[in-house]
Parts: C-alpha cells; sequence; structure tokens
C-alpha cells in the first residue's frame, strides 16, 4: 500500500459520507410529494424522524463495539450497502409502516454502522495528518446538506416522481459500495502500528472502561453534545423563525440561513484542518484549547441571532456561528482520539455518536415548547439557551485543558 492510499482512502469515504448526509436529507426534501400521494399527517413524519434518531443512537453503540473487533472494511462497505437498499425500497412504500420500516428502522441501522469504523479507519491511516483528513472528510456533510436540495430538484425534473429519486440515490450508493470491497483496505501502511481490529480484538468491559473511566473522553462528549444540541435546533427551527420574525417567504428564509450557514462552516473545518496539524505537534493540547476557543466564540454568534433586528444582522451571525462550528468539528474525533487508545476508538465513536444523539435531540422538543407558548419570542429565548449550552460545554472542555488531558493523553508512535 503506498503512501498516496490514505488520501485515496479520504476521498472514498468522503464520497461514503455525502451519500450518508444527502440520503439523510433526501426525505425532508420530498416530504409534500410524498405526504400528498400516501397520505401521511405531520404527526406521523415526527414519527418517522424520532424514530430515525433513537435507532441511530441505540445502534451506533453496537456498531462501535463491532468496529473494534472485526474488519472495518466490510463493516463500512455492508452498511453503506445496506442503507442503499433501504433507500432504494422507499421507492416501493405503500403507507406509514413501510416509510416508518424503511426510512426510520432499517435505514438507520445502515447508516450507524458507519461513522465509528470509518473515523477509526481514518485514524490508523493518518497521524500526522489526521485533523487535514478528518476535515476534508466532515466537509462532505456539508457539501451533502448544501446541495442536496439540487439535485433533488434537478432529479425531480428528470425522473418525474419522488419514488424514481430515491431508487437512483439508493443504486448510486449500492455502486460505491461494490466498488469498496476493492477499494478499501484495513491496514495502515505504518510498520509499528498497523491496526487490524481483526488481530487486536477487546472485550466490550474494556472499551466500555477507555470510555467512561476517562474524565478527558467525557469532557469531549460533553462538547460535542453541546455541538449537537444546538445543531438539531438550527436545522429544525432557524428557517421558521427567520421567516417568521422578518416576515419573509419559507423559502427565501430557509435558503440563506441553510447556504451561508453551511458555506462557511465548510470553509471553516477545512482551514481548522490546516491549522491544527500545523500547531498541535509543537503544542499537543492545541487541539483542545482550540475547540474551547470556538465554542467561547461561537455562543455570542448564536445568542445574535436571536436578537439580530434584520435578516442580514441574523446571516452575519449565522454565518459567524458557521465559522466557530467548523472549527470545532474538524477536531471532533481527533480530541477524542488523542485521548483514547486505538483498540476502543470504534467503540468510543459509538459511544460518543449514543449520548450526542440522544440529549442533543431534546433540542428540538425545546425549541418547539418555548415557540407554542411565546412564537417568535420563544425562539429568541431558545437561541439564548443554544448560546448557553456552548458555554457549558466550553466549561467541561477547559476542565480536561487544564486538569486532565496530560493524564489521559494517548501518545502514538
Amino acid at each position: 500500500m503506498g503512501k498516496s492510499y490514505k488520501w485515496l482512502l479520504i476521498g472514498m469515504l468522503s464520497c461514503a459520507f455525502f451519500f450518508h448526509q444527502a440520503d439523510r436529507a433526501l426525505f425532508g426534501l420530498l416530504t409534500i410529494p410524498i405526504q400528498k400521494e400516501i397520505g401521511l399527517t405531520d404527526v406521523q413524519i415526527g414519527w418517522i424522524n424520532t424514530t430515525l434518531s433513537w435507532t441511530l443512537a441505540a445502534m451506533t453503540v453496537v456498531a462501535g463495539f463491532l468496529g473494534d473487533r472485526f474488519s472495518r472494511k466490510w463493516i463500512i462497505t455492508l452498511s453503506l450497502i445496506a442503507w442503499s437498499l433501504m433507500t432504494i425500497c422507499m421507492g416501493f412504500i405503500g403507507g406509514f409502516v413501510g416509510a416508518l420500516f424503511f426510512r426510520s428502522i432499517a435505514t438507520g441501522v445502515g447508516e450507524s454502522f458507519y461513522a465509528p469504523s470509518a473515523y477509526a479507519l481514518i485514524a490508523v491511516h493518518h497521524k500526522e495528518t489526521r485533523s487535514v483528513a478528518l476535515s476534508i472528510h466532515q466537509a462532505a456533510l456539508y457539501v451533502g446538506l448544501m446541495v442536496s436540495g439540487l439535485m433533488v430538484a434537478w432529479a425531480l425534473g428528470f425522473l418525474g416522481t419522488w419514488r424514481n429519486v430515491f431508487i437512483a440515490f439508493g443504486a448510486a450508493g449500492c455502486a460505491l459500495g461494490v466498488f469498496f470491497i476493492w477499494g478499501l483496505k484495513d491496514k495502515s501502511s505504518n510498520p509499528v502500528n498497523p491496526v487490524n481490529p481483526v488481530k487486536n480484538k477487546t472485550a466490550l468491559s474494556a472499551g466500555l472502561r477507555a470510555y467512561f473511566c476517562n474524565p478527558s473522553a467525557l469532557c469531549a462528549t460533553a462538547g460535542f453534545v453541546a455541538i449537537v444540541f444546538v445543531n438539531n435546533a438550527y436545522l429544525f427551527w432557524a428557517p421558521k423563525f427567520a421567516a417568521e420574525k422578518f416576515a419573509l417567504d419559507v423559502g427565501e428564509a430557509g435558503k440563506g440561513v441553510m447556504l451561508w450557514h453551511h458555506l462557511f462552516a465548510f470553509g471553516a473545518i477545512l482551514l481548522g484542518g490546516v491549522i491544527t496539524d500545523r500547531f498541535v505537534k509543537r503544542m499537543p493540547r492545541f487541539r483542545l484549547g482550540f475547540q474551547v476557543l470556538a465554542l467561547l466564540c461561537g455562543a455570542p454568534m448564536l445568542a445574535w441571532i436571536g436578537l439580530a433586528p434584520s435578516f442580514v444582522g441574523l446571516l452575519v451571525a449565522a454565518s459567524t456561528y458557521g465559522v466557530f462550528r467548523g472549527f470545532f468539528e474538524v477536531n471532533t474525533h481527533a480530541s477524542l482520539f488523542d485521548v483514547v487508545s486505538p483498540e476502543h476508538r470504534s467503540t468510543a465513536v459509538g459511544l460518543l455518536n449514543m449520548i450526542a444523539f440522544f440529549f442533543g435531540g431534546l433540542s428540538g422538543v425545546a425549541m418547539g415548547a418555548l415557540s407554542q407558548k411565546w412564537g417568535v419570542r420563544g425562539l429568541e429565548i431558545g437561541f439564548g439557551v443554544m448560546a448557553a449550552a456552548y458555554a457549558v460545554g466550553a466549561l467541561l472542555m477547559a476542565y480536561s485543558f487544564f486538569f486532565t488531558f496530560r493524564k489521559n493523553r494517548v501518545v502514538e508512535k
């Protein structure tokens, strides 16, 4: 395996992550034609989305444990093919039960197995270039969210029905999965520390101890929970908030708050990877301190979103918040890997995602309650709550920076 393979790996996994995120957005973008044809109510749509989140939270721990015991190449490949097949099946559903099963449960199980093994595999192949590699991979998330709407609009015009769009997306994912059978490799080219999970099986109890008895890992999780808590609320409520507060068309408001936020986050995550890898060699705590600073600077931007007197002001705040979000997210998994040994990393990612999906998902309900009780004013309060969540996450990660990181740090050869 040549040295160039580690970058080919990032290209392949970035393509998979693009489909992962585009597929996640697909149902929301096609909700209206789906409702019209098979008669789903808004409550049923809500249950489909909630069940998907719960499925991801429940299964990601299982996925993480298996990723530390079996071939990550095959877990990633089979995950991609599985969720793509379930996406194809969505093109043939006849009602709520079919949508709930194929979209929430079956697709959720398939998607949950991707992240723990993918991030751990990237860490195997990238050490000195880890932040840059993870930033490129994470950027695929923003690309998927930014262009999925354009892709769906084009596909509907070309393919005619929402059913054909699901079938086409699923078929493309299956084709990529078949390529992965030959393209992905488990082992690193590093002869000192190749890290093959098949030959380094560990007990579940060891993985749980490596995570829950590790204060630095728990502090990293607290910061990620704050990120997910805010991201979920922003995605669900920012378009509605902007439309109601400034009397805008929903489409115009949604395009503004989504495009500019994710565009700036996309740029920041690529820049953040370069910055981190440049300084972390000389200052091992740089990555962690960079995340703390991102949360502290992002908090006032969230408060500004709620208090902005104009739509332009809101977009400036949302774009700036996107920058600090990107600076944090480029190091989400790299920070965890700094304090968790290689044989437990897939399990750790699974636990990280489980906790984040569970607690982070509560923000949507909280914002809904505030909106129902106080309208626009309630949503303004909600953005203040999100700013507070960032501040709490920063404080907990700062505890790791000053008191626990040196003790828990894992030094790789």
